[in-house]
């Protein structure tokens, strides 16, 4: 899935794609690859498949790159 991370005022802050990674035990892992070449690893994905605690440990790295909170994660498939 491509997507686009953005500042609460608008501005791209950059461009990439979600990306599960499986992990030697069999976990999932849902992380952000930047055009860029930089990879966020997000959290663990639970075994029925809810996202939501992996997106948040995510999100709590996007704070740790771009130092800011108030982030909008924007996906578009295609």
């Amino acid at each position: 899935m491509r997507c686009v991370i953005s500042s609460r005022a608008g501005q791209v802050l950059a461009k990439g794609r979600l990306i599960l990674h499986k992990s030697d035990n069999g976990e999932l892992r849902l992380d952000l690859q930047t055009d860029g070449g930089t990879l966020l690893q997000g959290g663990i994905i639970d075994p029925d498949g809810n996202m939501e605690s992996a997106s948040q440990v995510l999100f709590r790295q996007f704070f740790q790159v771009w130092g800011m909170s108030d982030l909008t994660l924007s996906v578009t498939l295609k």
